[in-house]
């Protein structure tokens, strides 16, 4: 399922990461990695913010709906 359907405060792992290659890039330098573990935080306004290697990170639904956990 995509991290957008995630519950708050479940930790997930990832099992994929969809997109464009620079879309995957791009995701890859933030932490998100397929077999890495990422909690989403909270939902506001059709942004997310998602705790991942020990820091948070504020990612839009259109980029956590290419991640796959």
């Amino acid at each position: 399922m995509p991290l957008t359907m995630a519950a708050t405060g479940v930790p997930n792992i990832i099992r994929r990461i969809g997109g464009k290659e620079e879309t995957r890039k791009f995701l890859e330098k933030l932490g998100f990695v397929t077999g890495g573990t990422v909690t989403v935080v909270s939902m506001a306004g059709g942004n997310m913010i998602v705790s991942i290697k020990d820091s948070r990170v504020a990612i839009g639904k259109d980029m956590a709906g290419k991640i796959l956990v």
